[in-house]
C-alpha cells in the first residue's frame, strides 16, 4: 500500500511564517521596534516644546499655531484635521508598539536570566537612565495620559475653551500640584529621552567606537533641550512671567 505524502517541501515553505514576524518575534527585532518607534516620538516630543514656545509671545501667536495644526497643516490636499488626526493615529500606534515591545523585551530578559541569578555587578555596570527605564517609562505614559486630557478634551481643566491654547495652558499650569507634577513627569521624560537617544543607535546597528562620544553628547543635549523648554511654561506661569 503506497503511503500518502502530507507534508511536501513545497507545501511547507508555503506555510512558512513571513520574515518581519520571524523577526519581530526575536529580541532584536523588538528592540528595531522600540527604536523606530521612539524616533517617532522623539521628532514629536521636540517639534512640540519648540511650537509650544510661542506662548512667550502671547495668546495670539499661540492660538493662531493650534489653529494652523486643527485646520491649515497640508491644507487643501486634506480635509481640516485630516493630517493633525493622522499624526494622532501614528502616534498612538507607534506609544502601542513601544510599550508592547518594551513588555515583551522585559519578560525575554526575565525568562532568559531570573532575578535571582542576576549579579550584583550588573547593577554597578548599567547607568541609573539605564536601569530606571522601566519606571521613567511608566511615568511619561502617564503624564502623556494627563495631558491628553488636560489640554486637548479638557476634562481635567478647570476653565479649558476649546481652540484657546494659552488661556488652556495658564488655567493647567497655574495649579501648583499639576505644575509640580509637569515638572517631574518631564524630568522622567529626560532621563527616558538620553536613555532611549543613546541606545537606539546601538539598537539599529549604528555604532562604532570611533563615533560613540557623538552619540552620548546627542542624547545628553536632545534630552536637555527638550526639558528645559517643557519645565519653562509651568514655571513661567507660576512665577507669573506667564498670566
Amino acid at each position: 500500500m503506497a503511503t500518502k505524502v502530507t507534508d511536501r517541501p513545497e507545501e511547507s515553505a508555503t506555510r512558512r511564517t513571513p520574515m518581519i514576524v520571524e523577526l519581530y518575534r526575536s529580541a532584536l527585532g523588538k528592540k528595531y521596534v522600540m527604536a523606530i518607534t521612539g524616533i517617532i516620538w522623539m521628532g514629536y516630543v521636540l517639534a512640540h516644546m519648540v511650537g509650544n514656545l510661542k506662548v512667550y509671545l502671547g495668546p495670539e501667536s499661540i492660538d493662531h499655531y493650534g489653529d494652523w495644526l486643527r485646520t491649515g497643516l497640508l491644507t487643501p490636499i486634506m480635509p481640516d484635521t485630516g493630517t493633525l488626526w493622522v499624526l494622532r493615529v501614528v502616534l498612538i500606534v507607534a506609544l502601542i508598539m513601544h510599550v508592547v515591545a518594551a513588555y515583551q523585551l522585559t519578560v525575554m530578559n526575565r525568562q532568559a536570566r531570573p532575578d535571582s541569578y542576576r549579579a550584583k555587578r550588573d547593577y554597578v555596570a548599567a547607568d541609573f537612565a539605564a536601569r530606571t527605564m522601566r519606571w521613567t517609562g511608566i511615568i511619561v505614559l502617564a503624564f502623556i495620559i494627563y495631558h491628553v486630557a488636560d489640554l486637548t478634551l479638557g476634562w481635567t481643566n478647570p476653565d479649558f475653551e476649546h481652540g484657546l491654547v494659552y488661556n488652556n495652558l495658564v488655567a493647567s499650569l497655574a495649579r501648583p500640584a499639576v505644575a509640580v507634577f509637569y515638572v517631574v513627569a518631564n524630568l522622567a521624560l529626560g532621563v527616558h529621552l538620553y536613555h532611549g537617544g543613546w541606545s537606539l543607535f546601538q539598537s539599529m546597528g549604528w555604532n562604532h567606537r570611533r563615533f560613540n562620544h557623538l552619540r552620548r553628547t546627542f542624547a545628553i543635549a536632545f534630552a536637555v533641550i527638550v526639558v528645559v523648554g517643557n519645565i519653562s511654561f509651568p514655571l513661567a506661569i507660576q512665577l507669573g512671567i506667564v498670566s
